[in-house]
């Protein structure tokens, strides 16, 4: 594992077609190469706008093998430019059975690994239950030839279970595609309550396992297919933590942009020993962790 490592995250909105979305994600990761990165975070399910604010049987023909047509073409991109690319996709495994999924593109172009979304919310806007199946791979970092990966994504952000499995397995950072945002009928005041619970939640991963975390979110408006709201309002606000909750880098709400950070990976090892907090954790009195609840 390399001392300094040089990552870009890309904040970019989303349009109506795959075609459009996948060549501003590309024009981004030249940029992004252009600049120094050798690991390029996209946003979740960057390749379309966010479908499932409804539940619609025909949106399942978005989806795709893995690996597939995605794969190839970022790939591609991987292996010219010589870096590593983790990317969102919408994953077909079989009729009926779809995943929300993580892609690592080695800087040779070849499939590193995949993460598949663990925890699938439910709620107005977000029927991701309806599209995607839980995961079932794990929360195992992918080796990469630039560290350890322990990819998340999105919803996962709020289970710091997710984040300590990662840790605990050996990840080198915490990454996380991502595609939240705000109710256009909410409050400012609400707005702002979200938006600080959702980054200081993330922080506390850092704080708590000693790494680095990476959050990549889309921005812009996209409205619901349905009349049943006003649609989303992705909130940006990508941002890169050090391993004591400290900001590196982050954006604002509106702005499509790169950001670049020169990771010092030798503070993870220097923080976990004035804070050694797995050395200190009590395993033999964490068996509830396993129970939905203690009644």
């Amino acid at each position: 594992m390399q001392n300094t490592l040089t990552v870009a995250l890309v904040q970019q909105a989303c349009g109506d077609t795959r075609e459009a979305n996948l060549a501003e994600s590309v024009k981004h990761i030249r940029a992004a190469k252009a600049l120094g990165a050798e690991l390029i975070l996209l946003p979740e399910l960057h390749l379309g706008p966010y479908f499932c604010q409804v539940e619609e049987t025909a949106n399942f023909d978005l989806a795709e093998p893995i690996p597939g047509p995605s794969c190839a073409e970022l790939g591609d991109v991987a292996k010219h430019l010589g870096v590593v690319i983790v990317a969102s996709l919408f994953e077909r495994r079989a009729a009926g059975l779809y995943h929300n999924t993580a892609v690592v593109l080695e800087k040779d172009g070849s499939l590193a690994g995949k993460y598949r979304k663990m925890h699938i919310p439910d709620d107005p806007g977000y029927y991701e239950k309806f599209y995607f199946t839980p995961g079932d791979l794990g929360f195992k970092p992918i080796h990469t030839s630039v560290g350890k990966l322990g990819i998340l994504v999105c919803w996962d952000q709020w289970y710091p279970e997710a984040a300590r499995l990662m840790a605990l397995a050996g990840a080198d950072l915490l990454l996380y595609p991502t595609a939240i945002g705000w109710n256009p009928d909410d409050t400012q005041a609400e707005r702002q309550r979200q938006l600080d619970a959702w980054i200081t939640v993330q922080r506390g991963h850092a704080v708590a396992n000693g790494l680095p975390v990476l959050t990549c979110n889309r921005i812009g408006h996209e409205p619901d297919p349905s009349p049943n709201s006003q649609g989303i309002r992705f909130w940006g606000n990508s941002f890169v933590a050090g391993p004591q909750g400290e900001f590196l880098a982050r954006s604002d709400d509106q702005s499509c942009n790169v950001m670049i950070v020169e990771l010092d990976l030798q503070r993870c090892e220097d923080v976990r020993r004035i804070w050694p907090f797995l050395r200190d954790r009590r395993i033999d009195e964490y068996g509830g962790l396993v129970q939905r609840f203690l009644d």
